[in-house]
């Protein structure tokens, strides 16, 4: 009798187990989820900061830019943007009054350097983006 009892103590631990791992499980790939940056998450170039205006426009005639981390490869690690190969993706800086250091505020552009597939703007250092619409 004790040996029956201990045998579904211990399979009913080993559900109560198996339901824990699986719902940290689905919290943590519920968790890794792109933000959308999809049609409804635009901001036109007007809407942009006047700063951010001034970026955008270094970005179309290719500079120069005034930090040197300007145009260096922005590695997507938070999968925030649409997926695409390492290089893709460079990130400027949108100057950031009164800060001391370059601020949160980026553009991230893709594609060629000069004329960009598509640009995302964040005012929160990457965590969320905006699609930049002419």
């Amino acid at each position: 009798m004790l040996r029956a009892a201990t045998a579904k103590n211990s399979k009913a631990g080993f559900v109560f187990l198996f339901l824990v791992v699986l719902c940290l499980c689905t919290t943590l790939v519920q968790a890794r989820q792109p933000l959308r940056t999809d049609e409804q998450s635009t901001v036109t170039v007007s809407e942009l900061p006047r700063q951010g205006q001034e970026t955008y426009q270094l970005i179309l005639s290719g500079g120069p830019f005034p930090y040197a981390k300007d145009g260096i490869v922005f590695g997507n690690y938070e999968h925030q943007l649409p997926p695409r190969t390492r290089g893709y993706y460079h990130e400027y800086t949108v100057k950031t009054p009164r800060a001391h250091s370059r601020g949160a505020r980026r553009i991230v552009c893709g594609g060629p350097r000069v004329r960009p597939d598509a640009c995302y703007y964040t005012g929160d250092h990457y965590a969320t983006f905006r699609r930049i619409v002419e």
